[in-house]
């Protein structure tokens, strides 16, 4: 055998062994810069392991270098010896057979580490269409959820194991085991959506829905018994609003089904449903529980009425108040809120009230852009992670409208999410003054997904923080100064309480935009 030796700078290999895959050894090449002093051929031999330990210590069998200071061969690890000569020639041929050896050993070396480390990627066995939609979900909440500990589990963990042990061999195993995996994150705000549901969704905020004109939440844990959903509010002129159901109720039943262990969601699935149709709540109402046998019709989501009053004043210095009741945030919200506003503003209001009571959210756009038709400049929302503050929402300006009149915001507890920000933002920019009760305090942001297949996940994607950095999550917002409790929720008789100083309701003009 034949070792080329370097005349500047020789290689140094030693041994050791593999522990990721028993069946190869590591080289290690150290350069010595001492050239190297043999001159001629010489003849060598390596005798086998002396004593049993090193013997028992040889177990890696295949071939490898091994070199002194000046001396390389070829061993094999299971002890067999080789003996030759070793010649001294070129240093350019030297290196170049030792990098061929190189490049085997490292080949060999990077093959048994690739093995090791795809161990942690997905399984390596065919997936389905029900696996890949499964993944599919999965990958979405991987990169959309707003907690990046996904309450405290192995995100990726749970992958591998779901695709291992869940069934999904058709649709339903799939979607039962996509529910179960957002289970996990113990969010009531993020959930799965069959098809049916995303549809119900969208058309929930594109002005109209069929169903019995509820808005519904979870109870907070300081209302105590009994269990269910609380109504948020009834829309106006719906079968629920007729029935005499109003917010702060308690929805125990939805067709001999108990609401307690039931999600928002599947709730409203539940009060949807074909025109003509009926549903049956169990309603409790003060000291009292109601059975109502309600018919869903198609509930025409108007989202403003308006109402211009006029107050007693001497001649045509009356003052003159502009009332803009906003029920919901849909796809028509800002629209509607700018003409309403345009409106007034050409019958020569003096000052307006915005009534956000019983209106639960909706689109976060429309809720962004109406507040900016009331403020000249200003923050209106930061968008926070887990990390801190991911955006700001704030206004130059250029989309005002009306900035100067003096401003009154009502709220309750049924004012939640959109219209929390809208509320929030108008009073820590110092623009309106906030009269009524604490609001829901949904202080999270969801995020609408589709599927591959119709389907879709809604993901809460933020939180949120007013001007002043006040997270309202399960708090609201603090009204300024509470309202009346026999204060009206209805334009016309809003109108009646500020004129006359003899009414349970009345509230002057003058202390309403006063600080």
């Amino acid at each position: 055998m034949e070792v080329l030796a370097s005349s500047s700078l020789s290689p140094f290999f030693f041994t050791k062994p593999n522990e990721i895959n028993p069946n190869f050894s590591i080289q290690v090449k150290l350069w010595v810069t001492q050239p190297p002093k043999i001159s001629k051929a010489s003849n060598f031999s390596y005798a086998r392991c002396r004593s049993n330990k090193s013997r028992r210590n040889a177990t890696n069998p295949g071939v490898v270098f091994v070199c002194n200071r000046f001396l390389c061969v070829i061993q094999r690890n299971d002890e067999r010896k080789f003996s030759g000569k070793v010649m001294m020639k070129s240093s350019v041929n030297f290196r170049q057979n030792l990098s061929v050896a190189l490049v085997r050993i490292v080949s060999v070396l990077l093959v048994s580490s690739i093995s090791v480390v795809t161990t942690d990627s997905p399984p390596s066995w065919g997936l389905s269409e029900e696996n890949l939609l499964f993944l599919e979900a999965w990958r979405t909440i991987d990169r959309a959820y707003i907690d990046k500990t996904f309450n405290g589990q192995s995100w990726f963990r749970y992958r591998e194991t779901a695709l291992r042990n869940e069934p999904m061999n058709t649709r339903e195993e799939t979607y039962m085991a996509i529910k179960k995996m957002v289970a996990t994150l113990d969010d009531p705000f993020t959930r799965f959506l069959e098809p049916g549901k995303l549809k119900s969704l969208r058309s929930g905020t594109q002005g109209a829905v069929t169903g019995v004109g509820l808005s519904i939440g979870y109870t907070a844990a300081s209302d105590g018994p009994p269990a269910g959903l609380v109504v948020i509010s009834a829309a106006p002129g719906g079968p629920a609003n007729r029935a005499g159901i109003s917010p702060g109720d308690i929805i125990l039943g939805i067709d001999n089904t108990t609401t307690e262990t039931l999600t928002i969601y599947d709730a409203a699935q539940m009060l949807q449903g074909p025109e003509g149709s009926t549903v049956e709540l169990a309603i409790h109402s003060g000291p009292e529980t109601r059975l109502l046998t309600l018919t869903r019709e198609r509930v025409s989501v108007n989202p403003v009425k308006s109402r211009l009053c006029e107050l007693p004043g001497s001649g045509s210095n009356s003052p003159k108040i502009g009332y803009i009741k906003l029920t919901t945030f849909n796809q028509n919200a800002s629209s509607a809120v700018r003409e309403a506003i345009e409106t007034l503003r050409g019958n020569n209001v003096n000052a307006f009230v915005l009534d956000l009571r019983d209106n639960s959210g909706g689109s976060f756009p429309e809720g962004i852009e109406i507040a900016k038709f009331w403020l000249d400049k200003g923050v209106i929302v930061y968008i926070c992670d887990n990390r801190g503050v991911r955006d700001i929402y704030d206004t130059d300006g250029s989309n005002a409208i009306a900035t100067s009149e003096p401003l009154a915001v009502l709220v309750n507890k049924g004012t939640a999410s959109a219209s929390e920000i809208l509320a929030g933002a108008l009073k820590d920019n110092k623009r309106a003054l906030v009269y009524g009760e604490p609001t829901y305090g949904k202080g999270k942001i969801q995020s609408v997904f589709e599927l591959s297949d119709g389907s879709g996940l809604a993901v809460t994607v933020a939180r949120y923080e007013t001007p002043a950095h006040t997270d309202i999550d399960k708090v609201g917002v603090t009204p300024d100064h509470p309202l009346p409790k026999s204060f009206p929720k209805d334009e016309e008789a809003f109108c009646g309480c500020l004129k006359d100083p003899t009414a349970a309701c009345y509230l002057n003009q003058g202390l309403l935009f006063s600080r």
